[in-house]
C-alpha cells in the first residue's frame, strides 16, 4: 500500500470522530448539573468542548496535539471556551473544575496503570470539592456481525476527499486494537492510503474504580453510552471528589 502523506491530523480527527454523537447527550446531562468550568481531556477539535460551549457552558479543553488545539480555537470563536496545551498525565491549570471528562476512551491510551495514576492523579487535584469526573471506556468487544459490512467515514475538503474505514478490532498482547484503512482521493483522482492501527488498554470498569479509590476519588456509578453502527458502545465511570 501506498502511504497517505502529509495530511494534517485535523482532517482525521475529523473525519473520524466528529460525526460521532452518541455520547453528547450524556457529556450534556454531566455538564448541566456540574459548577463551571469544565475541563474536556484530550480535547481534540472541539467535538464535546466546544458542543458543550454552544449551549453556554464555559470549558476549557486540552489536549497535546498542537495542531488539533489550533482548530479548537478557530472554531471557539465566540464562544466560552478556549484550548489548553498539555499532557493529559502530568498538566498544571490556575482553574478549579466542577466537571472533567475523558470522552472516546483517553484513559486507555495510556500505557500502563502508572500511568492513569497520573491522569486520575491530575483529575483529582484539578476538580472543585464535590465536583466530578466522567470517563468512558471500552471494557468489552462486541461479537462482530457475519454480514456486517461498515461504511467508511468520509469528508471533502477543497477538493480533496478523504476516507476512513473501520477494518476489524479485537485483543493484541493486552490491548484492544482497532484497525482502519484510510484513504485520500486527491482532486486529480490518485489515490493513496494507509492502514492506520491505535490500541487500547484493556481496563474494566472495576479496575478503573480502583485505580481512582488510590488518588481519593470515589465512584458514584456507571452510565453507558450505545454503540452506533461505527463505533462500539462505551462505559462511563463516574467519580466525585470530596466535599
Amino acid at each position: 500500500m501506498r502511504r497517505v502523506a502529509g495530511e494534517s491530523p485535523v482532517i482525521w480527527h475529523d473525519v473520524e470522530c466528529g460525526a460521532y454523537t452518541a455520547d453528547l447527550e450524556l457529556w450534556e446531562e454531566m455538564a448541566n448539573g456540574a459548577a463551571e468550568p469544565i475541563l474536556d481531556l484530550g480535547c481534540g477539535t472541539g467535538r464535546v468542548g466546544l458542543h458543550l460551549a454552544r449551549r453556554g457552558h464555559r470549558v476549557v479543553g486540552l489536549d497535546s496535539d498542537a495542531a488539533l488545539l489550533a482548530a479548537f480555537d478557530e472554531r471557539a470563536a465566540g464562544l466560552p471556551a478556549e484550548a489548553v496545551l498539555g499532557d493529559a498525565r502530568g498538566f498544571e491549570l490556575e482553574d478549579e473544575f466542577g466537571l472533567v471528562l475523558t470522552p472516546m476512551q483517553l484513559i486507555q491510551l495510556f500505557a500502563d496503570n502508572n500511568e492513569r495514576i497520573d491522569c486520575l492523579c491530575c483529575v483529582a487535584s484539578h476538580l472543585q470539592p464535590g465536583g466530578r469526573a466522567g470517563l468512558a471506556i471500552v471494557d468489552a468487544m462486541p461479537v462482530p456481525e457475519i454480514d456486517a459490512s461498515p461504511l467508511p467515514d468520509v469528508r471533502e475538503v477543497d477538493g480533496w476527499v478523504y476516507s476512513s474505514l473501520p477494518l476489524d478490532s479485537g485483543f493484541d498482547s493486552g490491548s484492544i486494537v482497532v484497525r482502519r484503512l484510510r484513504q485520500v482521493v486527491s482532486p486529480d483522482g490518485e489515490l493513496s492510503d494507509e492502514v492506520d492501527e491505535i490500541g487500547l488498554q484493556h481496563l474494566s470498569a472495576s479496575a478503573l474504580e480502583r485505580e481512582a479509590t488510590e488518588v481519593g476519588l470515589k465512584p458514584i456509578g456507571r452510565r453507558d453510552i450505545p454503540a452506533t453502527d461505527a463505533h462500539v458502545g462505551s462505559t462511563v465511570v463516574v467519580l466525585e471528589k470530596k466535599a
